[in-house]
């Protein structure tokens, strides 16, 4: 059936007429003449990328290339090419080889650089596999060269981390012990398939198998290695027992992602210039939180271009003590929300059942005997300091035999034998009197990230 269009009717009953329009017609085949050159505009950014690669040495690429002027074989495919493909693939948020290799077979600008060829997404993906050392210096030459030429110049630079899933199951996650059990078994029969080179296995099927059963073996020996350094992160004996890696994927860890669910993953922290809307750095962690990622990002900016940002704009899951005493350091100026921690003590009392008189305001401290004195008299002496991840916590509690004598029990430490306050800081000086000897002291902490001070805690 013909799909196109001709003469149709118009108006109703004695004043119908016939009008005439111009046909489509789809179903015709054409030959036309292209003019490759004239694909794109002058000014388009994709005659930008290939002039850009085409400056920069890329020597070690043609180096591995086989195919020689004179010998046998099919020619490969221009570096250059593949590396201008790439580039501006990834300028345009592509990055799926199979959609890349579909785009140069319509898409003005891919087919310009190719020459109206169409690469295989094979060809294209192995490149970017086997050349990735490479790749990522380049490019970051890349990054360098408009950093020089003030197309990127690092005023602000907005950073945030982003959880993606990766290729494993909840239930490929073991213990160790089922872990070396498995491994046990996949060594055992790898030696039982014998050598791959013997005149035994020639057939395809059987060297897949046998791949397939070193692969797995491969991924136990290194999930058992990821587990040993979890467990180093654990003091305790019991934790350490119930630690788990993946069999599927080892390096992935289990994180909660944006709809609030927990599965295996990774966090990618992604660093993009405000003015330039260029990424200008990227990392991937296995933290499932971004409060130890803004240093590390900072650091792989300042590699990637020689510079360190002016400013960070972050959310408020990378706002702690200790990045922002080391964007101080730095001179750094980090943009981002206050944490009200306030409001978070409040509602934390309110439902433990604790009177408004007896919140961690109402508390006066004695600098000179470093104490506490409650709204009712007693004394909280200091018990200690706790390391914390990102701060030191100074703890201070009074004697049980006072709160017990106590009237205010019921509204000061319900359920509780004594009251206790925790004190934050991040070294003694600055949680206690407020200066730091680096210039950074309590009230510039308070002041950038709120209310930074008491913490309630019952006992």
């Amino acid at each position: 059936m013909s799909d196109k269009s001709g003469s149709a009717a118009s108006g109703q009953g004695e004043n119908r007429r016939a009008v005439r329009c111009k046909p489509v017609n789809r179903q015709q085949l054409m030959l036309r003449s292209v003019d490759v050159e004239r694909l794109v505009e002058e000014d388009h950014p994709v005659r930008a990328i290939w002039e850009l690669i085409g400056q920069r040495d890329l020597s070690s690429f043609y180096a591995e290339i086989a195919a020689l002027e004179g010998g046998a074989g099919c020619p490969a495919w221009d570096p250059r090419v593949l590396i201008s493909l790439w580039l501006y693939a990834y300028s345009q948020a592509v990055s799926s080889a199979r959609e890349l290799s579909e785009l140069c077979r319509y898409s003005p600008a891919y087919q310009w650089l190719t020459g109206l060829e169409v690469i295989n997404y094979h060809t294209l993906s192995d490149f970017r596999v086997a050349h990735q050392e490479a790749l990522d210096q380049l490019f970051m030459e890349v990054l360098a060269v408009l950093s020089h030429e003030g197309l990127v110049d690092l005023e602000r630079t907005m950073h945030d981390g982003m959880k993606v899933k990766a290729c494993a199951a909840d239930k490929s996650f073991r213990r160790q012990a089922t872990l070396e059990e498995h491994l046990g078994l996949a060594r055992q029969r790898v030696m039982e398939m014998g050598d791959p080179c013997s005149e035994e296995i020639r057939d395809r099927v059987a060297q897949a198998r046998q791949r397939a059963v070193r692969e797995r073996q491969e991924r136990l020996e290194l999930a058992l290695q990821e587990l040993e350094r979890m467990q180093e992160v654990q003091s305790d004996a019991e934790k350490q027992k119930k630690v788990r890696a993946s069999t599927t994927d080892p390096e992935a860890r289990v994180m909660k992602h944006a709809h609030g669910e927990f599965a295996p993953g990774y966090n990618v922290q992604i660093s993009t210039d405000a003015k330039a809307k260029v990424i200008v750095g990227v990392g991937v962690s296995q933290s499932g939180n971004d409060a130890a990622e803004l240093i590390p990002a900072v650091e792989r900016v300042e590699a990637n271009l020689g510079q360190a940002p002016q400013q960070m704009v972050v959310d408020g899951s990378f706002i702690n003590q200790q990045n922002l005493v080391e964007m101080e350091k730095r001179k750094i100026e980090v943009i981002g929300p206050v944490i009200d921690h306030t409001s978070q003590t409040a509602a934390g009392l309110q439902k433990r059942g604790v009177a408004a008189e007896f919140f961690p305001e109402a508390f006066v401290y004695d600098e000179e005997n470093n104490g506490y004195t409650c709204p009712a008299g007693r004394k909280l002496t200091y018990q200690g300091e706790e390391k914390r991840a990102f701060s030191l916590r100074h703890r201070y509690r009074a004697r049980p035999r006072d709160c017990r004598a106590c009237g205010f029990q019921a509204q000061c430490c319900p359920g509780s034998q004594a009251r206790s306050l925790v004190r934050t800081g991040g070294r003694r000086s600055a949680g206690l009197s407020g200066k730091d000897g680096d210039g950074f002291g309590q009230g510039d902490l308070q002041a950038a990230v709120g209310r930074s001070g008491i913490s309630p805690c019952l006992d």
